[in-house]
């Protein structure tokens, strides 16, 4: 579709009320783009330029900066991808499952090369990064808002059907899209739902000063992955001066492996909000924004049911449950498929309608955060542990787990093992514990909190979750002794190449190494010195990397290098350099463009 200026007067007539309509509902806000540019999309399948330019002209800001943040973002289309965008998740649990002969079967049967758009323009095949159904894989998602769960051949043969046939998503079996929370093990946080208003109503009892001082003394720190110290970032930003104060919910769980969050905003909603809710009384806020990873876009009808119904029995809005003065609500923000949007800054600049760049820090966020205001971001499952730290006390969420990793912990389950699905620990649990209570047989090593962090071996499946042994952002991956752990590896390495925001060189350049030797090797052209030159790029980049996630990117690569050496060396073929490329073979589109030959250019050289 080519959008010349007749076919752009003939967009305007036919779509003008419902773009019109999204800009309206938004306000004409520029801030508000990412959501804007989301919504455009869902009514019309694709950004075409023309399209661009009028947003950008709406909102007052240039074409650049909103063809930026178009082409920044992995589930935006600025060229058509058909009317069935299929994707299947590309974490290696799925992977494990099956996904990629699913994926090459359903290929064949719509007759489509992955990555292009068929001829007819009616359907797309590709992979995106984990879609936090691990524990239910594999899955995939249609047009960034539908999920199908549990794929198997018939289900992929029945797919195929459906968009010959042209049938609308929306008509198709409502069972292949049922999320279950498989909730294994429950303690603090899931043991019963919450009651809306009751933490509340406790923190309003307690004051802001109050609930400040509970929280210190609970010393519940951040289940993100960081894990500072939650008392300590909300006394920080409530005392930072600015004109707002902001209290961000980061629901951007794009970690492989990590489905939580999902679980919580599923399972206890209320739970989440009433959080954020606390927290706005805590630190001054009056807006509060969860970030909602795009991946989980299938969500976004039920939390708005639930914040309506918060806002009906007055725990939301003006005067919350009648204490004048405590006004507060809260948006949801969808993310666009940007893996780094789960950095804090980078997140806000998402909220601000940007691309998801991390900022230089400091000032940090809760000094200067969204539109330059003090703001807190925190994951979703530390803001409901801090219900439970209103409603029962700092001391008591002290007493469980361990001094320095006070409460519970969830724990997202997957791989090998017979009952993937969330466990519910307090702090301080062994490996050992967990792998015996999910069914894990034959055990060869578990990547704890995602490819960013620890990749562990048998001889320390003594060790225990907890900030001051191994802490973990919540995945936990089993593998058993059938898998090949450079494969492991290898995949980790494919999805940090295509998530590195391209900022910082270390982290744009040295993915993409890790990536093409990765690759060198895994076609058995690789020597020792692809070796040493993984683990050279791996120091690299943790010294040098703009934000935390380059620094990490190669934590896995490290750890499969360390203690699964072996895996790497069998796919050897020299122990002496090996060229990672054919240099005639590269030349060889240079010399046909100059009308030359090998003989041609040595004689040339000759003379």
């Amino acid at each position: 579709m080519n959008l010349t200026s007749p076919l752009l007067t003939a967009l305007r007539a036919s779509l003008y009320e419902d773009i019109e309509a999204i800009l309206v509902k938004h306000r004409h806000d520029k801030h508000a783009l990412v959501q804007i540019l989301r919504e455009v999309q869902e009514s019309i399948g694709w950004l075409p330029r023309q399209l661009l330019k009028f947003v950008a002209a709406e909102l007052g800001v240039t074409l650049a900066h909103v063809e930026g943040v178009a082409t920044f973002y992995r589930f935006f289309h600025t060229k058509p991808v058909g009317e069935y965008r299929v994707l299947f998740s590309d974490n290696i649990t799925d992977r494990m499952q099956g996904s990629v002969e699913l994926l090459a079967d359903l290929c064949a049967r719509l007759q489509i090369e992955r990555g292009q758009v068929r001829a007819d323009g009616r359907v797309s095949v590709d992979t995106c990064s984990c879609t936090g159904l691990c524990d239910q894989g594999p899955a995939l998602l249609i047009n960034h808002q539908q999920i199908i769960t549990h794929l198997d051949a018939e289900r992929v043969a029945q797919i195929a059907r459906l968009i010959n046939a042209r049938v609308p998503v929306s008509e198709w079996p409502p069972q292949w899209s049922l999320v279950d929370n498989y909730i294994r093990r429950a303690d603090v946080l899931l043991a019963e739902k919450s009651q809306p208003g009751a933490a509340i109503a406790a923190a309003l009892a307690l004051g802001a000063s109050g609930v400040l001082g509970e929280m210190t003394i609970s010393n519940l720190r951040g289940r993100g992955g960081a894990g500072f110290v939650t008392a300590t970032k909300w006394t920080l930003c409530r005392d930072a001066p600015g004109s707002e104060h902001y209290i961000a919910c980061n629901a951007d769980e794009g970690e492989p492996g990590t489905f939580k969050d999902r679980v919580l905003l599923s399972h206890d909603p209320h739970k989440v909000f009433e959080g954020m809710t606390i927290a706005a009384l805590a630190i001054g806020a009056r807006h509060g924004m969860l970030y909602l990873r795009g991946e989980y876009r299938y969500l976004l009808d039920s939390l708005h049911q639930v914040l309506q119904r918060r806002r009906e029995m007055h725990l939301l809005g003006k005067s919350i449950l009648g204490e004048v003065g405590f006004d507060f609500d809260i948006v949801i923000h969808v993310g666009a498929g940007a893996y780094v949007c789960g950095e804090e800054s980078a997140l806000i600049e998402s909220l601000e309608g940007k691309r998801g760049t991390p900022r230089i820090r400091p000032p940090y966020p809760t000094e200067h955060g969204y539109l330059g205001q003090p703001t807190v971001v925190d994951n979703v499952e530390t803001l409901c542990a801090a219900t439970h730290v209103v409603l029962r006390g700092g001391a008591w969420w002290a007493t469980i787990g361990t001094a320095k990793s006070t409460g519970s912990q969830l724990h997202s389950v997957s791989g090998d093992c017979e009952r993937p699905g969330i466990y519910e620990y307090p702090m301080g649990v062994s490996v050992d514990q967990i792998l015996q209570d999910c069914g894990a047989r034959d055990t060869q090593a578990v990547q704890v909190g995602g490819p960013s962090d620890k990749c562990l071996s048998v001889v320390e499946f003594g060790r225990r979750i907890a900030f001051e042994d191994v802490p973990t952002a919540g995945a936990f991956m089993v593998l058993d002794r059938s898998r090949d752990m450079f494969d492991v590896a290898h995949n980790y390495a494919r999805f940090f190449a295509e998530e590195s925001c391209g900022l910082c060189t270390p982290c744009r350049v040295g993915t993409a190494l890790v990536l093409k030797s990765m690759d060198k090797i895994a076609e058995g052209r690789g020597s020792r010195s692809d070796v040493d030159l993984l683990l050279r790029i791996d120091t690299l980049m943790h010294g040098t990397a703009h934000c935390g996630l380059g620094g990490s990117a190669c934590n896995a690569l490290h750890d499969t290098l360390t203690k699964f050496r072996p895996s790497y060396e069998q796919r050897l073929h020299s122990l002496q350099f090996e060229p990672a490329f054919d240099l005639n073979a590269e030349l060889a589109v240079a010399k046909r463009w100059a009308g030359s030959s090998d003989s041609s250019t040595h004689q040339e050289k000759s003379e």
